[in-house]
């Protein structure tokens, strides 16, 4: 003390943070950002056959799905609150080619599967991803030509997988094969087929991570992939690049923008936001779901809590919405809260 004075009110000028945290009804009052159901897009895996559920073995508490389960779990995620699903499709090693052809199949499993949950739970969105990886028979998310994934080739056939996939009920189309031109060219296919209220949400910037590694085990392409991606995904070290990719994106018309993966590039969400205005979206990978699950089993941390505090870091650095495995738990985490 120093005078009727405390030292600390002399270092601080009367200013005590911890005025604002001293009770739970005095922090929920400040809290500046809230995680909601209404955050939540839960990607999905869709595979062949009738009554299977198959576990992804990397990834704990992820299940592959036949179409009829696959409309089940739509169902409980609409009764959820959950706004939207993202379907990644497991097809047969047979119907995998060089060029990723069987994209253009009217009734191959990803139209398949929007045209049934469409039909079963009309009021849930559905978003579909138009790359090739799942159709391709090296793996990659566009045509091989020799040693060279050609751009202009796989650009033409996005554009029309797209139109095929809005056909069959997609509300938005999300490119993430990270083509020059590729939003553009999908913006004029489905205008020109009468889906002017078909959205796109680009896959604005997606990074050569290693976070990929569960994700394409799910989708049957991790031991198919020949070489990497980087000749058309983006160096993780250039955050410039990254802003130039998403100004394109904006431009050819866009209407939201997602960042891949998430957590470790929080600062382009951020900037992608502050930039651009338009909706963002963070999809946390695979791999970022698989490493939390992984340390919760083995008893290293609170999986529920870091679970919820990585989701709602995504908030914090701008993010209108988060694609996460996670999803169904937070929902169902959500609901028993608002019920105390």
């Amino acid at each position: 003390m120093t005078g009727s004075r405390n030292i600390v009110d002399e270092i601080t000028g009367g200013r005590r943070m911890r005025r604002n945290r001293k009770a739970d009804w005095t922090r929920r009052l400040v809290q500046e950002n809230r995680l909601t159901v209404d955050d939540l897009i839960w990607p999905v895996f869709v595979v062949p056959g009738t009554n299977v559920v198959d576990p992804v073995a990397a990834m704990p508490g992820v299940n592959r799905m036949s179409v009829d389960r696959l409309v089940e779990a739509a169902r409980e995620a609409a009764d959820l609150g959950i706004p939207a699903l993202a379907t990644f499709p497991n097809i047969e090693m047979s119907l995998r080619d060089e060029t990723g052809s069987h994209c253009l199949a009217a009734d191959n499993l990803i139209n398949e599967a929007t045209r049934a949950i469409k039909k079963a739970v009309p009021n849930i969105g559905v978003i579909t991803d138009v790359a090739l990886d799942p159709f391709t028979s090296h793996g990659h998310d566009g045509v091989l030509r020799g040693d060279v994934i050609v751009n202009d080739e796989t650009v033409e056939l996005v554009a029309k997988a797209a139109v095929l996939q809005a056909d069959a009920g997609s509300d938005i189309i999300a490119p993430s094969e990270m083509m020059d031109g590729r939003v553009g060219a999908i913006r004029q296919a489905l205008d020109a087929a009468g889906h002017q209220n078909v959205g796109i949400m680009a896959y604005a910037t997606k990074f050569a991570s290693a976070f990929y590694g569960p994700y394409r085990d799910a989708i049957g392409t991790g031991g198919l992939l020949k070489g990497d991606k980087k000749t058309y995904y983006i160096d993780p070290a250039n955050g410039t690049e990254a802003m130039r990719d998403a100004a394109l994106d904006v431009e050819e018309g866009a209407d939201m923008l997602m960042v891949k993966p998430g957590l470790p590039y929080l600062d382009i969400c951020w900037r992608m936001k502050e930039t651009f205005g338009l909706p963002v979206f963070a999809y946390q990978v695979s791999g970022e779901y698989s490493q939390i699950k992984a340390a919760a089993m083995n008893g290293w941390i609170d999986g529920e809590r870091v679970m919820l505090e990585t989701l709602l870091a995504f908030k914090r650095a701008g993010c209108d919405g988060i694609l996460t495995y996670f999803a169904m738990d937070v929902a169902r985490h959500l609901a028993r809260k608002a019920e105390i």
